[in-house]
């Protein structure tokens, strides 16, 4: 395993942290703000204007604008299927279901990657990391399985907004062959934050935009400030390595949110969250041991992104 890999592995490793923390947040956030489109729109705003920033310290202007089409057309879609439609569903969907259901659901977006990717963008995954992802899926359904779920149109809807996420990151892989992470997150982003803001714009949500107080913008902020970390990491990781072994690692957030629950909700952490926890790890450290395929990265990029 090279460093570029290591790298992306590391990066994975932080997005699943994020995630895990992001998913408890959320669930906190959206009942604070009431509306979750409005929620979702002005949480995304201020991550495109967090990009935008990057974008002017990093320079990457000269490649937005020597974009061609083909390329400009991938951008649009990721920004319309992974920024706007999904995050209106999955935010609505977590207004009508608990924060674990809401994770549990997200954390299968590994398994349409890997239907997706395999066929599509012919990734391959060894014997033993397959070993590693039953591992991870069987964490997933001891922690609580299907038991808890009431199949009601809010995880409906966020299963849904989890195929869409595994159509963007196919397409997203594809792209950042020859797009910096940083252009394809910032399309993601801004183009998805625009189309959400006319969304919340035509239903008549405007005025509550402009009505939030302290405490309801504090958790517009701060979930933002986690997004920011994850879509950064996420597509930095999602360059450098496959997208099957990306979405592997993400899984364990689930981990992270259980223990969160834990500690500040049912105050409890049981010997199935402890079983489910040792497959979560025992899952991710097969998945990165056996992992055989790296991606050459230029220098130039490496020199950029450290």
């Amino acid at each position: 395993m090279n460093k570029t890999f290591v790298y992306a592995t590391y990066l994975a490793l932080a997005t699943a942290v994020i995630s895990g923390f992001s998913n408890f947040l959320n669930k906190i956030a959206v009942t604070a703000i009431k509306d979750p489109i409005v929620f979702t729109t002005l949480k995304n705003i201020v991550v495109a204007i967090f990009i935008i920033g990057a974008i002017l310290i990093f320079k990457k202007w000269s490649e937005i604008i020597a974009l061609n089409k083909n390329q400009i057309f991938k951008l649009i879609l990721i920004g319309i299927i992974g920024g706007s439609l999904p995050f209106a569903l999955f935010f609505t969907g977590l207004t009508m279901t608990s924060a674990i259901n809401a994770s549990l659901i997200h954390k299968t977006l590994f398994i349409w990657i890997l239907l997706l990717a395999i066929p599509l963008l012919k990734e391959r995954m060894s014997k033993m990391q397959w070993l590693g992802i039953g591992a991870i899926f069987a964490a997933n359904l001891v922690v609580g399985g299907f038991v808890g779920f009431k199949y009601n149109t809010g995880e409906l809807m966020i299963f849904a907004a989890t195929i869409l996420w595994a159509v963007e990151n196919v397409i997203a892989k594809v792209a950042l062959k020859n797009i910096s992470s940083l252009t394809v997150a910032g399309a993601r982003m801004i183009i998805g934050s625009f189309i959400l803001l006319l969304f919340v714009f035509i239903k008549g949500g405007g005025s509550m935009v402009f009505s939030m107080n302290a405490n309801q913008w504090l958790w517009t902020i701060i979930p933002a400030i986690l997004l920011f970390g994850y879509v950064t990491t996420w597509y930095t990781a999602l360059k450098y390595a496959p997208v099957t072994y990306i979405a592997t690692l993400l899984v364990p957030a689930t981990l992270v949110t259980n223990i969160l629950s834990a500690i500040f909700i049912t105050r409890a952490f049981t010997l199935t969250q402890f079983i489910s926890a040792g497959l979560f790890i025992f899952g991710a450290i097969i998945v990165i041991f056996f992992a055989k395929k790296s991606v050459a990265v230029p220098q130039s990029e490496l020199e950029t992104i450290r």
